[in-house]
């Protein structure tokens, strides 16, 4: 590959990393340029690891980089298959070659995953998705397919045989067998993601890299929408809170030390004039004194919105230290305190898991009942809300078309410093159905929030300098 092309190459592939979601600056690519000239360019994994270092940001976006690098950067051409691994073919009566056998190759694969050899595994997954991956799905045209490699392969099914003899006789059921059977389901896992990404490679040959890569990766975990996660998507979200904090409450941290100066004090400003010809070259402020109001979060929990309200819940307690204190209260139809669920350094998981099973939240059916909930909310504890305080409520306003205390929420909000309602719901959906989005949006200042970037950019307008 020449030069030009390599840079055109390059440039295509940053432009593939932002459409993932992935944040690259104009500074950043011209790093990686510059790298090029700094490393072996015949060293395909120094290429990479440049890339990485000139780019990435967050360990969680490694999967997506690496994957999109695997496809504007191949590790082979065709069918660049490892001979070590290839016997010579059998011919039918037309002399054309006959199909690979499956059981020779699980052989094979055993073998391989005993030995644990990445790079020989890496060469395998290439010779069998040739072999047995390959569909020709129209006539002069043909796809490829990893379901048919491991469908073929079964590599999940050759546990029992593998712990026998990476065990070795050794005692079963003890820290040993634990041991080796996470050591084989991860060379496992490792072969499956060799062969899906051998797959990757030939449909970009085929197809065109471009396309291939716009359904090659997953959407980054805070680009996934709060009601559309899945499990996964969730306990990867939460993995991210503290991380994300941190990097919210230096950046709030940072804007407040830039904005320590107070009002400009225009006399003492005028009396040291005085030294300098009436001419005011030094100008005196008055102490900045640092604004930190209280939160009280309150949030739906109910089936629908269960995920959205929990992220946040941890995201509020993670940022904690930014606000003066923290108090939340959960409803689905009446509404209870849950902070003495949140101690600090408690394991906030397992505050979720108390607060779901101890929180009295069902007052009559345990549909979702706004209106009943803020009632219940306002006389219970009519001290939460103040003028220091920033209300969030979140929910997607869903309501099973019952009342929605609007006089008793307006007046929360004329109490309130600040007032927000976080729906995660995407706005084309407000209103439709029993959405009470527009009543409450007269009332109550409503964002769309439907993921953690949009969350992430919220929290920053709450904590203003």
């Amino acid at each position: 590959m020449n030069g030009g092309g390599l840079l055109e190459r390059e440039i295509a592939f940053l432009d593939a990393l932002r459409v993932a979601g992935i944040q690259v600056s104009l500074a950043e690519v011209l790093d990686a340029t510059r790298a090029l000239g700094a490393i072996d360019l015949m060293e395909r994994e120094q290429l990479r690891q440049a890339f990485s270092a000139c780019v990435l940001k967050r360990p969680a976006h490694r999967t997506t980089f690496n994957t999109l690098f695997d496809l504007w950067f191949p590790p082979a051409l065709g069918d660049s298959v490892a001979a070590e691994f290839a016997e010579e073919p059998q011919l039918d009566e037309d002399g054309d070659p006959m199909p690979a056998d499956p059981s020779v190759l699980r052989e094979l694969l055993k073998q391989l995953l005993l030995e644990g050899d990445e790079e020989k595994l890496r060469k395998f997954a290439r010779q069998v998705v040739s072999d047995l991956g390959r569909s020709d799905s129209a006539p002069g045209r043909q796809s490829w397919f990893s379901y048919k490699v491991l469908r073929s392969l079964s590599p999940e099914t050759l546990m029992a045989s593998l712990l026998e003899n990476l065990l070795a006789g050794q005692e079963k059921g003890g820290l040993a067998e634990r041991v080796a059977r996470q050591t084989i389901n991860e060379r496992i896992r490792q072969f499956q993601e060799m062969v899906e990404s051998e797959v990757r490679r030939r449909l970009a040959e085929d197809r065109g890299v471009e396309q291939v890569s716009k359904n090659a990766v997953q959407p980054l975990a805070e680009q996934v929408d709060f009601l559309r996660a899945s499990r996964d998507d969730m306990a990867e979200l939460r993995r991210q809170v503290f991380p994300l904090a941190r990097r919210l409450a230096t950046r709030l941290t940072a804007r407040r030390r830039l904005g320590r100066s107070g009002r400009l004090d225009f006399r003492r400003t005028v009396r040291a004039s005085l030294g300098t010809g009436g001419v005011p070259i030094v100008t005196h402020h008055r102490p900045h004194k640092p604004h930190k109001p209280e939160l009280v979060v309150l949030c739906d929990v109910s089936g629908s919105v269960a995920g959205f309200a929990h992220f946040t819940l941890m995201l509020a307690y993670a940022l904690r230290e930014q606000f003066t204190k923290v108090r939340a209260f959960a409803f689905i139809d009446t509404c209870d305190e849950v902070t003495r669920f949140f101690t600090p350094g408690g394991d906030v998981a397992d505050a979720l898991a108390r607060m779901s099973a101890e929180a009295q939240l069902v007052w009559f059916d345990g549909h979702s009942d706004y209106g009943h909930s803020i009632e219940t909310f306002a006389e219970r504890y009519p001290d939460a809300v103040g003028p220091r305080t920033s209300l969030l409520v979140l929910g997607d306003a869903r309501n099973n078309y019952r009342a929605t205390a609007l006089p008793t929420l307006r007046a929360l909000v004329q109490k309130s410093r600040h007032a927000y309602w976080l729906n995660p719901e995407p706005s084309a959906y407000w209103g439709s159905g029993d959405s009470a989005t527009a009543q409450y949006a007269d009332v109550i200042e409503m964002v769309e929030v439907r993921n953690a970037v949009q969350l992430e950019d919220f929290v920053q307008r709450l904590l203003p300098a």
